[in-house]
């Protein structure tokens, strides 16, 4: 068994496929990740190169775990000592389908419970049964954090991964990091690499602009490395906006 961040674990994939290292025969069953949000391009990637399934967890950590990936896809919560509510900004509870803030209940800690715990993650409760056969409810998506999601000039509320696909693909570009300082600036941060053509920086100013509005500065630099977060964690967006 593998764990390690998605980020992590997808740059190792990434280093070595690059350098024509196979690792799907090392004998990795299956690939454990946690702490950040599982794109499916990480998913593709560690799976592509591992030769394993990946499995995704969620948790955090005053609450402890939260949910699990079985086999079948579906991630369950662990309801026997955790409630996990989706909530509106009022705090009003959401129907599963809707998108909303994570808020847990430990029971688990009876000397020091955490009731309604605000986690600052988003996410979608999902009605369905898994496949699997287990009966435990099931979060349908985990978006990630509050500070993921970005604002437009207009009042818009999107996901960063708007903004990522506008940059993700584009040729020479080792590492990136976006950056939304205030409604009307946004920085994105590159490590340019082999084949970087500096048209680059056009192109995600007309991309960032179609989606965040055409009076919003956008700031393209250049820099050497992109350092991790203080926990080890790697995030692609980040806003300073306050969502409303």
């Amino acid at each position: 068994m593998l764990f390690g961040y998605p980020s992590v674990l997808a740059h190792i994939a990434q280093h070595a496929e690059s350098r024509g290292q196979r690792l799907d025969t090392i004998g990795i069953r299956v690939a454990f990740v946690t702490s950040e949000r599982l794109y499916s391009e990480q998913r593709n990637q560690i799976m592509r190169v591992f030769g394993c399934p990946v499995a995704n967890s969620y948790g955090g950590r005053d609450s402890g775990l939260i949910a699990h990936e079985c086999p079948s896809g579906g991630m369950h919560i662990s309801a026997e000592d955790i409630i996990v509510e989706i909530v509106d900004g009022g705090g009003r509870p959401q129907p599963a389908g809707l998108s909303g803030e994570i808020v847990v209940t430990n029971m688990a800690s009876p000397g020091f419970p955490f009731i309604r715990y605000r986690t600052g993650d988003v996410g979608i409760l999902d009605d369905r049964t898994c496949d699997c056969g287990r009966g435990l409810p099931l979060i349908k998506e985990i978006e990630g954090r509050t500070t993921d999601f970005v604002v437009a000039q207009d009042g818009t509320v999107m996901h960063g991964l708007a903004l990522i696909y506008v940059v993700r693909g584009l040729p020479g570009i080792t590492k990136f990091k976006i950056v939304q300082e205030r409604i009307d600036h946004t920085k994105v941060l590159l490590v340019p690499g082999e084949g970087f053509d500096h048209t680059v920086a056009e192109r995600i100013n007309r991309g960032m602009a179609a989606r965040l509005g055409s009076g919003v500065r956008i700031d393209v630099e250049l820099v050497a490395d992109i350092p991790s977060e203080k926990s080890g964690k790697y995030r692609y967006v980040t806003s300073k906006v306050p969502l409303r």
